[in-house]
């Protein structure tokens, strides 16, 4: 870490007056100065950078993304980046109503006056705050209005796998990991600057380094049907191939060991150790899966250190481990046992998702929650074992049992578990399995549990169902979707056949709002024409889409109808093999032919082995390392 400077004038001076503070709900996600956080002398770096999480304080605090890339940016001598969040809604009436503009907490100074504003994007349900970030900084919102009078506003994070619906309102999209190509955009940038060029030349120059797309160089082309004829690069030099960027080492680049710790609760209050990147195992509905392929493990020892250094940086009372299936790190059980080791010592808790529920998860759960045991959280993903086939995922029935049986037999009483509905090929048979899954669990407890052993004398299921949403990069980015009426009508006969169960009493069922699954998926997979859809939602007043309070689906009906923008055209049509994506001019790692293998193999209910069983031609080995040399 560079060495800090502070500037106490800037400190002292609020963006918001007191008057304003004392008048909305949490002032403290905008008083900036927490631990940790970095704050740098003006006249000593070169570049500013706005990092932008397009969503409320709490949820951005808690990503650890954004850890790892303001620990890296502010590692740089020249550099001094600083967090920006979507204001409540709040304080975005009042600095509307006020003019006053949005800011970065470090410096309490416009975001219009940095060189960059860098906006990750991890849920299609924040693009209309994406709107509200630049309509706030007094950035245009159409990338083409733009000068060197506005910050360069680049994108990243996993809605970049497909950018089209968010192209106009961007000057450039980093695709993959971001550890590995800013320092040369940054250089690129200073350059230009110094040398005088136009905006537009440097942005000619930055679609020339690897994983940069800059949407004002490619042309799109339609057929009669609506859908892609190609995309293409306007220019020569520039690609027509953008490679998403990896990270091969983990366990030598960036990662913060002191982690910015928040003045008020978030949602993630805790130390994160992400502990590998990528997952073995191939749900082909799984986005993550697949585009952050191959699987790359950090070093065990890097790991003990970085875990003791942040808690002593932190004060947080907390560690988790991130990745997306835990269990499948080699290095766990000696992980586990230090961390047990060193957070029993500190009075530590630690939370242990992604793991696979069997007789060394339950023992090392049972050793960490020795005290008050927490619910178990199961995802079956379907009722039927035929429907888990489909979607690859690798669970039997027997095992979910038999680790719900050995969880009862060692003290729990509560279990998650998690469904999808609208699954390609889904029957009533598989919904009906939901319920019958969820009884055989509750049955189980009572098997295995004296009733003198009961607590309260009983176990709550809480099963919890999404509705499917295709993604691109997945075997199912050719999938046809459900319409409301027909999730609703999945969510209804789920509850109906939960309530005719022996255990009945026993089993609580939520389910997920139907009407943002559907616009989730136009998202998701729409193209250009969707940003036209995206604008007019923003100007009726549509923000904070994610939050059910304020989404308001008759404003998007209303802005679909008024673009003559047809939701099933994105939504509920199965895509032909050779039919060209908005996506297609990304390369992700893994192979078209490989996904589409899959998509023919989910169609005939056929499994595929995970990457330690047997290597199934991904593509990924490409990059030569992790998973695949094992």
């Amino acid at each position: 870490m560079t060495k800090q400077y502070r500037e106490s004038v800037d400190m002292e001076k609020l963006a918001l007056s007191d008057e304003i503070l004392l008048k909305i709900e949490k002032p403290a996600r905008y008083i900036g100065n927490e631990v940790n956080s970095v704050t740098k002398e003006k006249s000593r770096v070169a570049i500013r950078i706005g990092m932008c999480f397009p969503d409320v304080y709490e949820i951005g605090m808690s990503h650890l993304g954004i850890q790892i890339l303001y620990d890296m940016f502010n590692s740089f001598e020249d550099v001094w980046c600083e967090r920006v969040y979507s204001p409540w809604v709040d304080l975005d009436r009042i600095m509307r109503q006020n003019h006053i503009p949005l800011f970065g907490l470090e410096s309490q100074e416009p975001v219009k006056r940095m060189d960059f504003l860098a906006i990750t994007i991890q849920y299609e349900m924040c693009y209309t705050n994406i709107l509200q970030v630049l309509d706030l900084s007094g950035i245009p919102l159409m990338a083409e209005e733009r000068t060197w009078e506005d910050p360069i506003v680049i994108g990243g994070g996993p809605c970049v796998y497909n950018p089209e619906p968010l192209a106009v309102f961007f000057d450039i999209f980093y695709i993959g990991e971001g550890e590995t190509r800013y320092r040369e955009l940054l250089d690129l940038y200073k350059a230009s600057r110094s040398r005088g060029d136009s905006r537009k030349e440097f942005l000619r120059k930055a679609a020339g380094l690897p994983g940069m797309y800059v949407p004002c160089f490619y042309e799109v082309s339609y057929r009669e049907d609506g859908t892609i004829l190609a995309m293409e690069p306007m220019e020569e030099g520039i690609p027509a191939k953008i490679t998403k960027e990896i990270e091969m080492n983990v366990s030598d680049t960036y990662y913060p060991r002191k982690p910015v710790v928040p003045f008020i609760k978030v949602t993630q209050d805790r130390v994160v150790l992400e502990i590998q990147r990528g997952c073995i195992r191939g749900c082909r509905f799984c986005q993550a899966g697949q585009v952050y392929r191959p699987v790359r493990e950090r070093d065990v020892e890097m790991l003990k250190e970085y875990a003791v250094s942040m808690l002593e940086n932190t004060g947080h009372e907390e560690i988790s481990l991130s990745s997306l299936s835990s269990s499948d790190y080699s290095r766990l059980p000696e992980l586990i046992g230090f961390l047990i080791e060193e957070c029993r010592k500190k009075k530590i808790n630690i939370s242990l998702p992604s793991l696979r529920i069997d007789a060394f998860s339950l023992d090392v759960m049972s050793k960490v929650q020795d005290v008050k045991k927490s619910s178990l959280t199961f995802a079956p993903e379907a009722g039927s074992q035929r429907l888990r086939n489909v979607i690859n995922k690798g669970l039997t029935e027997d095992v979910i049992l038999k680790g719900a049986a050995m969880a009862f037999q060692g003290g729990w009483t509560r279990v998650k578990l998690y469904f999808m509905l609208g699954l390609p090929g889904e029957t009533e048979e598989d919904i009906r399995g939901i319920a019958d899954l969820c009884n055989k669990i509750a049955a189980a407890f009572f098997e295995n549990v004296p009733k003198d052993k009961r607590v309260n004398g009983k176990v709550q299921i809480v099963a919890s169902t999404s509705f499917f949403v295709p993604k691109p990069f997945t075997p199912f980015q050719w999938s046809g979707m459900c319409t409301k009426e027909e999730f609703l009508d999945k969510a209804h006969l789920t509850r109906v056949r939960i309530r005719e169960q022996l255990n009945q009493k026993s089993i609580k069922y939520n389910w997920h709002e139907a009407d943002v699954s559907v616009l989730e998926g136009v998202l998701a997979r729409g193209d250009r024409k969707i940003s036209r859809v995206i604008l007019k939602a923003y100007e009726k007043g549509c923000i904070f889409d994610a939050w059910s309070e304020y989404f308001r689906n008759d404003l998007w009906m209303e802005a679909f109808e008024e673009c003559g923008i047809d939701i099933g055209f994105y939504t509920s049509r199965e895509r032909t093999p050779e039919e060209v994506f908005p996506w297609d001019f990304i390369d992700c790692g893994v192979t078209r032919e490989f996904l589409l293998r899959e998509w023919q193999k989910a169609v005939a209910e056929t499994g595929t082995p995970n990457c330690r069983v047997q290597c199934q031609g991904c593509g990924a080995n490409r990059f030569g390392g992790g998973v695949c040399f094992e």
